[in-house]
């Protein structure tokens, strides 16, 4: 097997191979230097970043459920001068691709962080997280609606000039209808899906499990519906797709593929086994070798 045979290209960002890092699963990559070698990474995601520090949730703000986990940490980080001024220094000779996470609660907020981060040379992506609420209008999500969805991508357009990943809700009725308007406002791809709503009870305290009531479900037990809507946006947009949603081996990567992904974010599956994307990786380039494949982009979007 050559070394081209697992790179991909998402707009202007060429990767390695597939396999990235979900947000908030994986620190700013240095945590996992130990376990893993990340340059062998197609790249990988920082935790959400903001415009100042943020403490999170209160405790407690995970919890395990069957094939998977909530969690409700909400964007526990430095702030956006803290990752310029100390984190980047520290992960910046990296060869692999660095992605930060941008979030915010307002317009305003996710513009400043976007374009604070497009004046660091070595971070040559962002992914634009639209599941945040919306401070100035009721604390509904950016994500949910296709006018506020464009809204957001369209401002964060005009400040950032690199590749632009918006990372959609999968907490809506159609899909495909907010990544065809993150495309027309200027999406280079669309990442998907994050973590669905969800609930869990301490049935003796009769009381929520978490202080934060609900939380945002992911793992194994999200993965059917993540390579459905991945499929369906796939479908619907022309821009690349990049899918997550409780990937844990090389042969959840390909589904993800097949169904119309191009390159995919390994989340939870990092907590259970912090060396689960290196496995992935050999897995891919295995799978390649078994099925004859020379370029794996030959299986995007196959089904």
């Amino acid at each position: 097997m050559n070394n081209d045979t697992l790179k991909v290209r998402l707009h202007n960002l060429q990767l390695k191979n597939p396999v990235l890092t979900a947000s908030g699963t994986f620190g700013y990559g240095e945590e996992f230097a130990d376990f893993v070698d990340l340059n062998r990474l197609g790249g990988f995601v920082v935790k959400g970043t903001t415009g100042s520090h943020r403490e999170g949730n209160p405790y407690p703000r995970m919890v395990e459920t069957p094939s998977g986990m909530l969690n409700s940490v909400g964007l526990q980080n430095g702030g956006v001068d803290k990752f310029c001024d100390e984190v980047y220094h520290r992960i910046k000779h990296l060869d692999t691709n660095v992605i930060v996470n941008v979030s915010g609660s307002s317009i305003e907020e996710y513009c400043e962080v976007a374009s604070k981060i497009d004046a660091l040379e070595r971070v040559p992506a962002i992914e634009l997280n639209i599941s945040c609420p919306n401070v100035k209008c009721g604390g509904m999500s950016f994500g949910t609606d296709p006018g506020m969805a464009a809204q957001v991508v369209e401002a964060v357009r005009r400040v950032y000039s690199k590749t632009l990943i918006v990372k959609l809700s999968p907490n809506v009725t159609n899909i495909a209808e907010i990544a065809k308007a993150v495309e027309g406002a200027g999406a280079d791809s669309v990442s998907l899906i994050n973590t669905l709503l969800g609930m869990a009870i301490d049935i003796e305290r009769r009381m929520p499990v978490m202080a934060n009531i609900t939380g945002g479900l992911s793992g194994p037990a999200v993965k059917p519906v993540a390579v459905r809507m991945v499929w369906q946006v796939a479908h619907a947009v022309k821009i690349p797709v990049v899918g997550l949603g409780g990937i844990c081996t090389a042969e959840d990567a390909i589904e993800f593929m097949m169904a119309g992904a191009t390159a995919v974010e390994v989340g939870t599956a990092n907590f259970v086994d912090p060396t689960v994307t290196m496995k992935i990786v050999d897995g891919m380039e295995q799978f390649c070798k078994d099925h004859a494949i020379n370029d794996i982009n030959d299986i995007i979007g196959i089904v």
